[in-house]
């Protein structure tokens, strides 16, 4: 009998078009190997790995969370870096922080339980695993950046064998 393989799991909020198509193509501009692999985001969970039964459990777990959160905006405005802890450029959420991490918190207390490495700080990456030069040139070059948007669900992902994350359900926000 075969051992069925774990499954890498994440969840985010994704980067509305054309705005994550612009931050993903900036992402590759600045030499950043994951830029292809990576869809532009917000990240609620982490990469984590799950097996069948917790994954089932998991999604319930994700629809009961959306169905609490109602829909909200997120303003992205300039950039930070989390240098020197760790070689990360990114772009700043100046408005939504609260309920990123309500819903980070929600995510994580149900069946899936995850540490985390650092404590949670909602942000868009921008440059990653680069140069010192092309984390200066995104944080320099993005320090203008700004948007808003709409928040109206999140997106449970998986990492596939090629190294390419990829939306695998959607979550909206029906909560009031």
């Amino acid at each position: 009998m075969s051992v069925a393989r774990p499954t890498t799991i994440g969840v985010s909020i994704p980067i509305p078009a054309p705005h994550g198509d612009y931050l993903q193509d900036r992402r590759a501009d600045f030499g950043d190997p994951q830029a292809r692999q990576i869809p532009a985001h917000i990240t609620l969970l982490p990469p984590t790995e799950v097996d069948d039964e917790a994954y089932a459990a998991f999604r319930r777990h994700c629809a009961e969370v959306a169905a609490t959160q109602g829909p909200f905006d997120v303003v992205l405005r300039g950039t930070g870096t989390f240098r020197p802890l760790s070689d990360v450029v990114f772009i700043q959420v100046a408005r939504g922080v609260s309920n990123c991490e309500a819903l980070e918190v929600s995510l994580r207390s149900g069946p899936v339980s995850r540490d985390l490495d650092f404590y949670y700080h909602p942000h868009v990456t921008v440059a990653h695993n680069v140069s010192d030069e092309s984390l200066d040139r995104a944080f320099m070059e993005l320090a203008d950046y700004s948007v808003t948007f709409e928040v109206g669900a999140f997106h449970l992902y998986e990492l596939g064998d090629d190294g390419v994350w990829r939306p695998v359900d959607e979550f909206p926000l029906a909560g009031g």
